[in-house]
């Protein structure tokens, strides 16, 4: 029995109401909208089985039920099984790869008659309660090696298996984890490095085909090159705890640089002086670090060479290794092209759609770009442009108020959590919301790579729904029994 203090207290009474509020809410809005998208002129009924709004109802409904279902279970089921949980989704997972059913490329749905499930959707919350469980052990460290790649691995092999399916967009919400590694001690280190990889590819990748003046030196390759020395010295300083060290080496490179400018003149790569220069900025730091005996600087000289490696591959990547289509949808993202017939099509679509809602919008049913059509997949990865069409920029404005309230109320939430399981299950669970959402609206605006994945609770699916009702209400569900005592 569960009691507070000496006294029953009811589960139902611990719940935290707000955060259904706002899925209810979210629901609500999200069947609204693919109202909208699925509408057709002439359509008579909204609420029959044979249109798409129609069947939206049978997954909210059955969404609803399942939580409520969650909510009546016994909290301790999700700690206990936690990994048995996980084992059963890889083994669905690695099943699906095998999967004789394509749908518009990939092979990720299982069919089962008119009934087709998404295993990628559900492998979400079981990965999330596989890392709650895992760093919830005793003596578990995330700053150890062995601790992190054992948790890294938990990430990467449903990772694998969903890209072999062939759905790259589901495999790269995984990376969200990362945000709750952030939160449970990841050095700041880590998280640096990803989004100076990201500044690489982007600064790298946009301006490689530009150059400085009439020489034949890459604007793109010598920026990137400057800005893993400057980082260098930055680390350098921050880790390295030498302000005076950091200085020089800022310093020395920003003269190499200029002294590189004045060879603009000469037929010559100056991007090789970089190179030579980043070569002995690496070669420096070992002997600092073998002169001081301090490992920072063996970690600060592998940030830039793997930075340079990263560059490099990625590059090499993109022109060699990618499909033609692959390339193109990044070259439209990067602004190298437009292809408005082609990879830029649905994102061009979309933006004229949002645009012509204005500020209060076209109304319920009465959006042309998506009663006509023009836009592709507008009832799941593109549903945002329905919101900005019908309901204007006061709509899509409440939208993603709605969803800020949500992550919001998750945060704290976790952190009032007693154990660390439920905190860093809380975690994962805001983490995946907040890509989700950042993804796909940015995706929809043209701010970020067309990768497909859905608007939580808004794409049309029954997959989708439910997995993202999974996730939630079981992290409700903890944070009902968060200060019950079981005698």
């Amino acid at each position: 029995m569960a009691t507070r203090a000496g006294r029953q207290t009811s589960v139902l009474r611990s719940i935290d109401w707000w955060t259904i509020l706002i899925y209810i809410a979210l629901l609500s809005f999200g069947w609204i909208s693919v109202c909208g998208a699925s509408y057709s002129y002439g359509d008579t009924d909204i609420f029959s089985l044979s249109t798409r709004s129609g069947m939206q109802i049978v997954w909210i409904g059955t969404s609803i039920v399942l939580g409520f279902t969650i909510l009546m279970s016994d909290d301790r089921f999700y700690d206990t099984f936690a990994f048995i949980i996980y084992g059963l989704l890889l083994l669905l997972l690695f099943a699906t790869i095998f999967n004789p059913h394509s749908i518009k490329g990939s092979r990720s749905w299982l069919v089962m008659g008119p009934l087709r499930l998404q295993p990628a959707e559900f492998a979400k919350f079981a990965t999330s309660l596989a890392l709650a469980k895992l760093m919830s052990t005793y003596g578990y460290n995330i700053h150890q090696w062995k601790h992190f790649a054992a948790t890294l691995a938990i990430i990467l092999i449903p990772m694998l298996f969903i890209v072999l399916q062939r759905e790259t967009g589901s495999a790269l919400v995984y990376f969200a984890f990362f945000l709750m590694f952030y939160r449970e001690g990841m050095p700041g280190s880590v998280l640096f490095t990803g989004v100076a990889a990201v500044i690489y590819f982007v600064v790298g990748i946009r301006y490689a085909e530009v150059y400085l003046g009439d020489s034949p030196t890459s604007v793109g390759k010598f920026t990137v090159l400057l800005l893993i020395q400057l980082f260098t010295a930055g680390m350098v300083w921050i880790y390295g705890r030498d302000k005076k060290l950091a200085w020089r080496i800022g310093l020395c490179c920003l003269g190499v640089t200029l002294f590189s400018l004045l060879l603009l003149k000469l037929p010559f790569d100056i991007v090789y002086i970089q190179l030579a220069m980043t070569a002995i900025l690496i070669l420096y730091l070992v002997w600092e670090g073998l002169g001081k005996r301090f490992r920072n600087y063996y970690f600060i000289a592998l940030f830039t060479l793997g930075s340079v490696g990263f560059f490099y591959g990625a590059d090499f990547i993109l022109n060699n290794m990618m499909e033609p289509h692959q390339r193109t949808r990044i070259n439209v993202l990067l602004g190298l092209e437009e292809d408005l017939r082609g990879a830029g099509y649905n994102v061009h679509q979309s933006e004229i759609a949002i645009g012509s809602g204005g500020i209060e919008g076209k109304g319920f049913l009465n959006g042309t770009q998506t009663k006509l059509k023009f836009v592709p997949e507008q009832d799941t990865d593109f549903i945002f442009c329905t919101v900005g069409e019908e309901e204007g920029f006061l709509g899509s404005a409440g939208v993603l108020l709605l969803f800020l309230a949500l992550i919001l109320r998750l945060i704290y939430l976790s952190e009032r959590q007693p154990f660390r399981f439920g905190r860093v299950y809380g975690y994962c669970v805001l983490s995946i919301f907040l890509f989700h959402v950042f993804i796909n609206v940015g995706m929809v605006l043209g701010l970020t790579p067309v990768i497909g994945i859905p608007l939580p609770f808004f794409s049309y699916g029954g997959s989708s729904l439910w997995g993202f009702t999974i996730l939630l209400f079981i992290f409700l569900r903890i944070d009902a029994s968060r200060n019950l005592i079981r005698s």
